[in-house]
C-alpha cells in the first residue's frame, strides 16, 4: 500500500493499484470468531419459532439443538421439553 501511494499520492482513475486498495475483505459466514451473521440469527430464530409454536420447547436458539428437538419429537410423536429434558404429556 506504501509504495504505491509513492507512486502517486491521490487516487488515478482506471488505476488497477488504486482500485484494489479501496477493497476490503469480507469473510462473511466463514468468520472464526464463532459470532453468526445477522441472515445465520434470523433464520435460527425462525426455526426456533417455528418449533414452540408446534409445542416444541429446544434446549436454546442454536440450529443443532432446534433441530434435535424437532427430530426427537417426530420420532417420538409428542413434543421434547428441553428444560426438563423429557417428552410432554
Amino acid at each position: 500500500m506504501g509504495k504505491h501511494l509513492e507512486v502517486h499520492p491521490e487516487e488515478v482513475e482506471g488505476c488497477f493499484g488504486c482500485k484494489i486498495m479501496t477493497l476490503v475483505m469480507d469473510p462473511g459466514a466463514a468468520r472464526a470468531s464463532g459470532v453468526p451473521t445477522a441472515k445465520e440469527h434470523d433464520k435460527e430464530l425462525g426455526a426456533y419459532y417455528s418449533a414452540v409454536r408446534q409445542g416444541i420447547e429446544p434446549r436454546s436458539t442454536r440450529q443443532p439443538n432446534i433441530d434435535a428437538a424437532v427430530r426427537i419429537s417426530n420420532e417420538a410423536g409428542k413434543a421434547f421439553d428441553g428444560t426438563s429434558l423429557t417428552l410432554k404429556d
